[in-house]
């Protein structure tokens, strides 16, 4: 959830892929590998770089930044420990997608939509009226932090932004892209039965034009960037794993190469706010602009710092909010960054 961490909800509203505060046990089935993060796959990801772990590690110690799961408002103690959770294993989402592609296969069924249809459907719409708008230079009143963006740089049809979705699942939020009229598509998941039930959603919908491939999000094969960026729950999967701190920042090195510059990345997660994305991205600019300084020197120089990679651009308003312990929130948040 966004804004607002509640105790367990009635099971129809619980559509998020990974909530942060309910307590799971653990299935058998689901277990086997709970290592399975530090196991070189048979696609050809190490999903465990002990170099870049490392590198990570300190970026997160010379950087003296908590990790965004730390800035919820609801926490009593900033230092307690991060939550971990199966739903940050490859292990956990092996067998779920093994049991939606063998219930596709039984039944025909399309499988758990993350955060719910309506909140995909917002995302989608959305994201192709942020484009519409860079596209024709046109920036809305309520994107107060972002720069001026040369109008030829985004003079281009919508069916030329190239898209790509991390952690894609089902893949039907490409679909949806698709019917807002994008056309270059691409779905990545370290899970081969994510892959295979995507591709065959998309077979039997008829998008031939979407692609999909086995892929580690944190040490991607992919030689390519992308104009659009999406994610919608993977950084809250990553961050619920027991290196979460860790891997969320190898999550922004990578993220980072993808986005086409003037591009644009869109989050949508259940586990942070979209204060604490900002300032998440904040912690990552930081980091790469100014971590080269000795310690009195960026002192000096850290507000000097004048071309961030990643940049607020906006985020979703129309989520319901309501009210809980003296706060107010949403179930889910989604923000645009600009990619400098």
């Amino acid at each position: 959830m966004a804004g607002v961490r509640l105790p367990p909800e009635e099971p129809e509203l619980s559509q998020s892929r990974a909530p942060i505060s309910v307590d799971l046990v653990w299935d058998d089935d689901r277990s086997v590998a709970a290592d399975s993060w530090s196991i070189k796959s048979d696609y050809g990801s190490t999903l465990d770089d002990e170099q870049r772990q490392a590198d990570a590690a300190d970026a997160l110690s010379s950087a003296a930044l908590r990790p965004a799961s730390d800035y919820g408002s609801d926490k009593e103690d900033p230092d307690a420990d991060v939550p971990i959770s199966m739903l940050g294993l490859q292990s956990y989402w092996d067998a779920a997608y093994a049991d939606e592609l063998a219930n596709f296969q039984e039944h025909g069924h399309t499988g758990e939509i993350w955060f719910g249809a309506e909140v995909m459907e917002t995302v989608a719409s959305w994201t192709k009226s942020l484009c519409n708008d860079l596209s024709q230079g046109l920036m809305r009143n309520h994107m107060d932090d972002v720069k001026s963006v040369p109008d030829e740089q985004f003079e281009r049809d919508l069916s030329g932004w190239s898209v790509l979705d991390i952690g894609t699942g089902n893949g039907l939020l490409l679909q949806k892209l698709a019917k807002q009229g994008f056309s270059d598509l691409t779905g990545t998941d370290y899970s081969e039965g994510a892959i295979n039930l995507a591709q065959s959603l998309a077979d039997r919908e008829g998008f031939s034009n979407i692609k999909f491939m086995v892929d580690d999000f944190l040490e991607t094969k992919l030689e390519r960037q992308f104009q659009v960026v999406m994610d919608k729950g993977t950084l809250d999967a990553i961050g619920l794993h027991p290196d979460g701190p860790i891997k969320r920042v190898m999550y922004w090195d990578s993220v980072s190469k993808l986005v086409a510059p003037g591009g644009l990345l869109v989050i949508t997660s259940c586990n942070s706010t979209k204060d604490e994305l900002v300032q998440e991205v904040d912690n990552f600019n930081r980091r790469k602009l100014c971590a080269s300084l000795d310690p009195e020197t960026q002192k000096q120089q850290e507000n000097s710092c004048r071309d961030p990679p990643f940049q607020y651009l906006s985020h979703v308003r129309s989520y319901p909010t309501f009210m809980f312990g003296g706060s107010v929130g949403s179930r889910v948040a989604t923000v645009a960054f600009l990619r400098n």
